[in-house]
């Protein structure tokens, strides 16, 4: 046997064991490796598919990696309506929701199988045999999104069927992530500056939209299985209860926790019994179902426009718990909002310890009539920052919070700006708080990506007086660092080296790091390709600005008060004067060597981003379009091309390897 058998040979084992070792691991809940063990097989194969890439089996588990995806989702209309469930909140209407189903069925004998809710994304797996051909999100129901290349990447879905399975099959489940997995994302986030997520399933349905799938293997989600779309072929079962063990035998993930009930009443026990377990569960659940486990007489019962007759949800309450405001705290943003914020006695709630309840703005404090000593209900749905929702019992003394008059930072004015605005502001520019605040969104990564400068880097740089603004930054010295608790001599290295790399970043986040009032990341990308420059932008009046796509009045007018401040000017001076680039590469709209040439970029480049090469590209007077056609002059095949390299290939359009593009671009 020659080293190329050998190795087909061996990319089968590996594949084959992998495969097992996820169903083991997601499905059964019975490992038999350890991760690292897992992750040695893992690397074997992708290293051998590496070497021989025509001996790369379309359902390889190398998938679960992930890669770039080239384009946006595609649409995908469901075979098979994904419908919604009606809600029920009560005992009471679950029992009248039993009525109606008793009879619609004219009395029948009928069971009910009940199940989790998992407080997750739905999502569709088509296998076509035994092969997963299509993923899709829900959508509206009739449309979902293709999101194939991120399902790949969850290891719970199995890319092949085991067993004997159906020449066609659609299966309906939730995707989700653990409580654990889901806390270590956040605190990734938090390290980043970025936003942080409300709950597990906002980060699993981001996880689920990127276009980088190998973003979306980190998050760690998994899948469930709960029902199906359509099946074709000999594969029949007549219950619910027989489809769960039907997609238990093919491999697919079936939730453990669901009964057989056989009436109304053991249904409401298996409620109270699913509750009692919830918090110990490692994932949300918000709810059971319960379906007619017969689907002879689901079909009897059928379908309302949305929802079907024959299964429901049964809601759970939120998360709450009564605990005592110790005081009131107002926090300063960076644009100078006030937040109070209730500082509780710890309750621990939802697995979790809460002593700081958000109370949103004053006019929300006013309408609760909360102070500090009140007993107050608090809420935690779906792991999301805990709110007060009701005073309780009212401790004696004063009527309530009060606005404060002054900045609790500065000790400035404090102003509601406009009549109906529900934020009070601190107008003082030199606040320290907002300056603290304004550093830390200024050096965020989507910003001017200055790695190292948090809001406790930022603190000790206003405390120790070393600077008052945000363009101070260009101007520390290393022995201004050295000075500071958190800075140690390669620390305050890397920190100057990340200021000074970031002076070549473009306009768009130079202006997205200002934080100018209603400008977001969007609206600055926008105001630097309209303009170019900052000096362009900074002399623009409230007709000019608007001209640019989707710049408002009200964008307008914060542009024109920010740059028209004496304060800003000075700053603006003092950016210029340390080195930053303040311009933004644009499209030579006359000459350009790639002049009218329109380009596709496909797969991955080294040392280069989709976004950079687009602007190599628009810097020569060249266009960056989406897809292949006719009218494409040249494909940029990157590592891993996707679909668009074989239809240039088939169309007879230029292809270019990274090498070749930019010595284009440069003109070598």
């Amino acid at each position: 046997m020659n080293s190329k058998q050998q190795a087909k040979s061996r990319i089968w084992e590996l594949a084959r064991q992998i495969e097992e070792h996820n169903h083991r691991y997601y499905a059964a809940s019975q490992p038999i490796i350890s991760d690292a063990e897992y992750d040695a097989l893992l690397k074997e194969l992708i290293a051998l598919e590496e070497q021989y890439p025509d001996l790369k089996l379309p359902d390889s588990p190398s998938q679960r990696v992930g890669t770039k995806i080239d384009e946006m989702f595609p649409g995908v209309r469901h075979q098979v309506k994904m419908m919604s469930l009606d809600n029920t909140y009560s005992i009471e209407e679950l029992r009248q929701w039993d009525g109606r189903a008793r009879k619609g069925l004219r009395n029948q004998v009928y069971e009910y199988m009940v199940e989790l809710k998992i407080d997750g994304v739905s999502c569709g797996l088509t296998y076509e045999n035994g092969v997963l051909i299509l993923a899709s999100t829900r959508g509206d129901g009739t449309t979902g999104e293709d999101i194939t290349h991120n399902a790949k990447t969850i290891r719970a879905v199995p890319l092949r069927l085991k067993g004997r399975y159906p020449p066609l099959l659609e299966v309906r489940g939730e995707v989700y992530m653990d409580k654990k997995d889901f806390a270590a994302v956040n605190r990734d986030r938090k390290d980043k500056h970025d936003a942080l997520f409300a709950n597990p399933r906002n980060a699993a349905s981001g996880a689920l939209k990127l276009l980088d799938s190998r973003l979306t293997a980190r998050r760690k989600l998994k899948f469930f299985v709960h029902s199906f779309g359509r099946v074709e072929g000999k594969f029949s079962f007549k219950t619910q209860e027989g489809f769960l063990q039907a997609a238990a035998t093919l491999g697919l993930p079936v939730n453990p926790h669901h009964r057989l009930c056989r009436d109304i009443n053991e249904v409401i026990i298996a409620c109270g019994d699913f509750h009692a377990m919830r918090e110990g569960l490692a994932y949300d659940v918000d709810g059971v179902v319960i379906k007619v486990n017969d689907l002879r007489q689901q079909q009897e019962l059928g379908t309302t426009l949305k929802s079907p007759r024959w299964a429901v949800a049964f809601k759970f309450p939120a998360y709450q718990a009564t605990t005592t405001i110790q005081k009131i705290v107002v926090q300063v943003g960076r644009t100078g909002v006030l937040t109070p914020v209730a500082e509780l006695e710890p309750v621990f709630l939802a697995g979790v310890t809460i002593s700081r309840a958000t109370l949103h703005n004053f006019d929300e404090i006013q309408r609760l009539g909360a102070k500090a000593g009140d007993r107050v209900l608090i809420e935690r749905a779906g792991d999301v920052i805990p709110k007060i929702i009701k005073v309780v019992e009212k401790a004696p003394g004063h009527s309530g919070f009060l606005a404060p008059q002054t900045c609790p930072s500065c000790g400035g004015p404090v102003v509601r700006e406009k009549t109906g605005e529900v934020a009070w502001r601190c107008v003082n520019l030199l606040c320290p708080k907002q300056i603290e605040r304004a550093l830390a969104h200024f050096a965020s990564r989507i910003a001017m990506d200055i790695e190292g400068l948090g809001e406790a880097a930022a603190a000790q740089l206003l405390d120790k007086g070393l600077v008052d603004n945000v363009a101070g930054l260009y101007y520390l010295r290393k022995e201004d660092l050295l000075d500071l608790p958190l800075f140690a001599d390669k620390k305050a290295d890397n920190l100057l080296a990340a200021i000074e790399q970031s002076k070549r970043r473009p306009l768009s986040k130079f202006l997205y790091g200002l934080g100018i009032m209603n400008i977001g990341e969007k609206a600055a990308a926008v105001l630097a390709r309209h303009f170019g420059t900052l000096d362009a932008l900074m002399e623009a009046g409230p007709q000019e600005l608007q001209a640019a796509k989707d710049i408002g009045p009200v964008m307008a007018q914060s542009i024109v008060s920010f740059f028209g401040m004496p304060r800003t000017r000075r700053m603006m001076e003092q950016f210029k004067k340390a080195g930053l680039n303040l311009i933004e590469p644009a499209p030579q709209q006359q000459g350009g060597r790639l002049k009218d040439k329109k380009f596709v970029f496909t797969g991955e480049m080294e040392g280069l981003s989709r976004q950079e090469a687009g602007e190599l590209v628009e810097s020569q007077g060249g266009k960056v379009i989406g897809s292949v056609s006719t009218a494409t002059d040249y494909v940029v095949a990157g590592r891993d091309p996707g679909s668009k390299y074989a239809k240039a290939r088939k169309l007879g359009i230029s292809i270019l390897n990274q090498k070749q593009f930019e010595e284009m671009v440069h003109g070598q």
